[in-house]
C-alpha cells in the first residue's frame, strides 16, 4: 500500500518521513496513478478542510477511491460542529480534571499527535482525544468555568507549520509510527491483502473468544493474505486505517463497542457485529416483537409494564423467569418462584427499564447454540446447565463465574426443527454472525430463547468438531465481503 502525505506546497513540508511520499494536493486530486492506482493511506494536511476546499476534496476522493483518508470527511466536519465538541466534553469531563488538575493557569491549549502528547501526564487524555477526532496533529483549548472546573473549548486541526519546533523530532516519530501502524512497531509485509482489527481485552472475563481463539483467528487471516492488529478501546483513532472490524468483546448500547462498530460503518469498514446487529440483539423486547410477528417459536412471552405488571402470574403461571431487556450473559435474569419474588423483581426491573420481559418456565438440561454465518450454520453445540443451576452460567464474582459443559456437535447431527428455526431466527436480525439459542421442550415444542451477536468461539470448546475451519470459514466471510466492496490493495 502506497503511503501519502497531502500538502498545498509539498516544498514547504518540514518533515522527512522514511518511506512516505510528499504530494501536492492538486496532483493528489488530478492524476491518474493516485485515481487509477494501489490503495494508499492519504494524510491530508491541506490547510482547511471545511466544505467543497481543495482539502475537502482530498479527504472526498479518497474514500471514493478506496484509499484511506486520515482525517475522514466525517471527521473534519465533526470539529466545526458545536454538538459534537459537547460530546465530547461531556465523555472526557472525569478524565479532564484529573489530568489538568495540577494547573495553575485558567487556560491550557493541548497539542495531539496522533493520540500522543510530548508529556506522560497528558497520555491518556492525548489518546482519548484522538479517539473522538481521529486528526494526525490535532490542538484542543480547555478553559476553567465559574466553579473552577476544566472545560473542552474547542478543538481544532493543525497543519505542520502550527507545530513548535521543540516538537518536530517528536512529531516525526509518532507519524512515522503511525505509518507502520502494527501493535509492535514493525513494518508491514508488503504482501497483505487486506489489514483487519479484533476488538478484544484478555482482561475481559466475559469476552467470546479466549486467547487461542484469537491466535486462530491471526492465523487463519494471515493465511489468506490478511494482517491482523489486535486492538483495545484506547485504539478508537485508529479505526480508520482499517478494512474491517471484528468486535470479540461483549457488546452493548452506549458501550466502547458500539461506538466502535458505528465509526467502523461510517468509515466503509466490513464490520462484525454491524451497529444494526447490536441493537437487534442487545434487547429483548425487540426480540420478542420481531419473533411474535414472523411467527417464530418462542417461550410464552409478556412484554410487561407497571400497567400490567399484575397480570403475569396469571398469564404465564409460577414460576417464570424475567428478564432484563438489555442483560448479557445470563446477567439480568431471574427466575420468580412466588409472587413476593415476582413482585421484587419486577420493582427492581422496572426502576431501570420502561419494559421487561416474562416467559414461561422451560427447564431443560442444556441450551442449543447454533452459530450462523452469513445466514449458514458455523457450528453448533449443547450449553449444558451450569451443575446445580438453572442456567447455562452461574454467577458469582466476574472471575468465579461457573460455567456448564459446552458439547459441540456436528452441525448435520442437529435436529432438523432445530436448525431450521435458528436460520429462520437469525435471518431477521441480518446475514452477519450470531448465535441462536434453542430449547427443545418436553412437550414436543422447540423454541428460540434469544439471537445473539458476538456469540462464543472458544479454543478447545465451538471448535472442537471442525477444529480450524471455523476460523477460516470466518476469515473467508470477511475477505469476500472486501472483495465484494471493490477493496483492492
Amino acid at each position: 500500500m502506497n503511503r501519502l502525505i497531502v500538502v498545498e506546497r509539498p516544498e514547504r513540508w518540514p518533515f522527512q518521513i522514511p518511506g512516505v511520499e510528499v504530494v501536492s494536493a492538486r496532483e493528489y486530486l488530478t492524476a491518474a496513478r493516485f485515481a487509477d492506482g494501489p490503495r494508499a493511506t492519504v494524510l491530508n494536511f491541506c490547510r482547511s478542510y471545511a466544505k467543497n476546499t481543495t482539502g475537502y476534496y482530498v479527504s472526498l476522493l479518497a474514500a471514493a477511491r478506496g484509499h484511506r483518508p486520515l482525517p475522514s470527511v466525517t471527521t473534519v466536519q465533526g470539529l466545526s460542529v458545536d454538538s459534537v465538541v459537547r460530546v465530547a466534553a461531556d465523555d472526557l469531563g472525569d478524565l479532564v480534571q484529573t489530568s489538568l488538575e495540577p494547573l495553575k493557569s485558567d487556560d491550557f491549549e493541548l497539542s495531539v499527535y496522533f493520540g500522543r502528547n510530548l508529556a506522560k501526564r497528558y497520555a491518556r487524555l492525548s489518546r482519548a482525544l484522538y479517539g473522538h477526532f481521529p486528526v494526525p496533529y490535532l490542538r484542543a483549548r480547555f478553559r476553567r468555568d465559574a466553579d473552577g472546573a476544566w472545560q473542552l473549548s474547542g478543538v481544532r486541526a493543525i497543519s505542520a507549520s502550527d507545530v513548535p519546533e521543540a516538537h518536530h523530532d517528536f512529531v516525526i516519530e509518532t507519524t512515522s509510527r503511525f505509518f507502520r501502524h502494527g501493535r509492535d512497531g514493525s513494518p508491514k509485509r508488503k504482501d497483505w491483502r487486506y489489514d483487519l482489527a479484533i476488538l478484544w481485552s484478555e482482561d475481559d472475563p466475559q469476552a467470546p473468544s479466549n486467547a487461542g481463539a484469537i491466535k486462530k483467528l491471526v492465523k487463519a487471516a494471515e493465511r489468506i493474505g490478511i494482517k491482523v492488529d489486535v486492538i483495545e478501546p484506547d485504539d478508537f483513532g485508529r479505526l480508520e486505517i482499517y478494512d474491517a472490524l471484528f468486535i470479540r468483546e461483549t457488546t452493548h448500547i452506549g458501550h466502547h463497542t458500539h461506538r466502535f462498530a458505528l465509526r467502523a460503518e461510517a468509515a466503509g469498514l466490513v464490520v462484525v457485529d454491524d451497529p444494526e446487529s447490536i441493537v437487534r440483539c442487545t434487547n429483548k423486547v425487540y426480540q420478542a416483537e420481531l419473533f411474535d410477528r414472523h411467527g417464530i417459536s418462542a417461550p410464552e412471552t409478556l412484554v410487561v409494564h407497571d400497567g400490567n405488571r399484575d397480570t403475569v402470574a396469571d398469564v404465564l403461571g409460577l414460576p417464570c423467569v424475567l428478564k432484563d431487556p438489555t442483560g448479557a450473559f445470563s446477567s439480568g435474569v431471574t427466575k420468580a418462584e412466588t409472587q413476593e419474588e415476582l413482585s421484587a423483581a419486577l420493582d427492581q426491573l422496572l426502576e431501570d427499564s420502561e419494559l421487561v420481559i416474562a416467559q414461561e418456565w422451560t427447564p431443560s438440561a442444556f441450551d442449543w447454540r447454533v452459530g450462523i454465518l452469513e445466514g449458514r450454520p458455523l457450528f453448533a453445540a449443547r450449553y449444558h446447565m451450569a451443575r446445580g443451576h438453572w442456567q447455562i452460567v452461574r454467577q458469582g464474582a466476574p472471575k468465579s463465574w461457573r460455567y456448564g459443559r459446552v458439547e459441540a456437535v456436528p452441525v448435520d447431527e442437529v435436529p432438523a426443527q432445530v436448525l431450521d428455526l435458528a436460520l429462520r431466527a437469525a435471518g431477521l436480525i441480518g446475514d452477519g454472525l450470531y448465535g441462536v439459542d434453542l430449547k427443545e421442550l418436553d412437550d414436543g415444542r422447540v423454541v428460540v430463547t434469544e439471537v445473539n451477536d458476538n456469540p462464543n468461539l472458544d479454543s478447545g470448546e465451538e471448535d472442537r468438531v471442525i477444529g480450524d475451519a471455523l476460523y477460516d470459514t470466518v476469515m473467508d466471510f470477511f475477505a469476500r465481503r472486501l472483495e465484494a466492496r471493490g477493496t483492492r490493495r
